[in-house]
This record gives C-alpha cells, structure tokens and sequence, in this order.
C-alpha cells in the first residue's frame, strides 16, 4: 500500500459530531477481503461476520 492510496475528500457534514441516538443503527462498511468487495451495512448486522469463539475488542 503507498500512502496516497488513503488520501480522499471527506465533506465536513459527513463528519459524526455526536454518536447516534441509537448505536446500533449506526453505519458500518465491511470489505470481503478474498474479493476486494465494499457492502455498507448497519451496526446492527455486525454479529453476521463472527464465527462462534471469535472476539471483538
């Protein structure tokens, strides 16, 4: 990876100021990583990616 791979616009009223009222409706963009694939998903459906026995700090 060359640094300027992470350089983009971010329009400041994209910016969260505050956390969401309700935290799990918050967004969340997963990467397949055999793939390369983006899919934007809620919060809520982070349980979807774990097997049973792995940990999320």
């Amino acid at each position: 990876m060359k640094l300027h791979e992470f350089k983009f616009e971010l329009p400041e009223e994209l910016i969260a100021t505050h956390p969401a009222r309700h935290r799990d409706e918050s967004r969340l963009m997963v990467v397949n990583r055999a793939t390369g694939q983006f899919e934007h998903r809620m919060f809520k459906d982070v349980l979807d990616y774990f097997a049973e026995g792995d940990v999320f700090v």
